[in-house]
């Protein structure tokens, strides 16, 4: 789905740009160019990034030494 229409950016690229390591939505806006023309987009673009995030984190499994 379109979530910045100016710059015509979905919501799957901000899932994808969070999967390739973007750790923050200053980073991913910035690498997506994303609200940087009207600014009506930034809560929902804000939301689906913090969505993300949450599950990538959620995902990654920890790895432990043992003695």
């Amino acid at each position: 789905m379109y979530i910045c229409l100016c710059k015509s950016v979905t919501d799957s690229q901000i899932r994808e740009a969070v999967a390739n390591g973007g750790k923050s939505f200053g980073q991913v806006r910035k690498q997506l160019n994303l609200a940087s023309q009207c600014g009506k987009c930034g809560m929902i673009a804000r939301e689906i990034f913090n969505e993300s995030l949450q599950h990538h984190v959620d995902n990654e499994q920890l790895f432990y030494a043992v003695s």
